[in-house]
């Protein structure tokens, strides 16, 4: 595959993280730079956190995290290297303000604020058709 961005083949995206299907949480890479990634998700009504007519609060949190993922996956696609496996090290500060309903389409920026040793520290939107939805802080960790 080549490195033009964006990639909307989710089954590419998919390979760059460590989840696997079904519980992928990210389709889309819209763009990429060495402080962040922009991530996609449409929601369907297949999706394991899709209840009640809403995308859930754990799915929309597992999105944020896989889009850190996605960001940290890219980057070792980019050197061609495998997608490292990692995991949550903390949440902070997450605020909910909106639940997708299906078929809408979740734009998240991740943007890094310290890189070092395996730790990400990132700050991350959520939006809906430009419309902040989610917001909040994580910290991830790679497994040696």
């Amino acid at each position: 595959m080549e490195n033009k961005l964006p990639i909307f083949d989710k089954n590419f995206v998919g390979s760059l993280i460590p989840q696997k299907s079904p519980f992928v949480m990210v389709d889309k890479l819209l763009s990429f730079s060495e402080n962040g990634v922009v991530a996609g998700l449409t929601v369907s009504d297949e999706n394991l956190f899709f209840s009640n007519g809403a995308f859930q609060e754990s799915g929309l949190i597992e999105h944020m995290a896989q889009s850190v993922a996605l960001f940290t996956g890219y980057q070792f696609y980019l050197k061609n290297e495998p997608a490292p496996t990692g995991y949550i090290g903390s949440i902070k500060s997450i605020e909910i303000l909106q639940l997708p309903k299906k078929e809408e389409a979740i734009v998240t920026t991740i943007h890094v604020l310290h890189e070092f040793m395996g730790v990400t520290l990132v700050d991350i939107v959520s939006t809906l058709n430009d419309k902040e939805i989610a917001r909040g802080q994580m910290k991830t960790v790679l497994a040696n």
